[in-house]
């Protein structure tokens, strides 16, 4: 009988890693996010995902399906029909992922205000000489 490895994403060659890597994808988590509570149509979802290029959304969907994480359906008609669902291996993916979407939009004013503080701060640093900037930078 073969033995199973052990899975651990911070080994470098686990295989986990790769998917950690797709299912943190920026695209990725958008369009679970937004197939969690309906089937759509590519034209539906690349409305619906503000900024996504054509391209990177084909790209998504295609890797989605490949992993088992979506299920395209082809409708025979003219012209022709494609929706987008995600299958019950994708659908375990919601609660986390929407976590982290909740998370993000909740605070996101905190973590712009921190950010422009550092931005501040380190233009503070950088207009008090070079000697600073490239003490700070080093």
């Amino acid at each position: 009988m073969k033995s199973v490895r052990r899975c651990d994403v911070l080994d470098e060659q686990c295989p986990s890693r790769e998917l950690l890597d797709r299912i943190a994808g920026k695209w990725t988590a958008l369009v679970i996010y937004r197939l969690k509570e309906n089937t759509l149509r590519y034209s539906e979802l690349q409305r619906s995902i503000g900024g996504v290029s054509q391209k990177m959304l084909t790209q998504t969907l295609r890797s989605l399906e490949e992993d088992g994480l979506v299920e395209r359906t082809v409708f025979p008609v003219v012209p022709p029909k494609v929706e987008y669902a995600l299958t019950p291996l994708g659908r375990t993916l919601i609660e986390p992922l929407s976590a982290i979407c909740q998370w993000s939009e909740k605070h996101l004013p905190q973590m712009l205000a921190i950010r422009q503080r550092s931005r501040a701060k380190k233009g503070v640093e950088v207009r008090r000489g070079n000697q600073s900037a490239v003490r700070r930078h080093a």
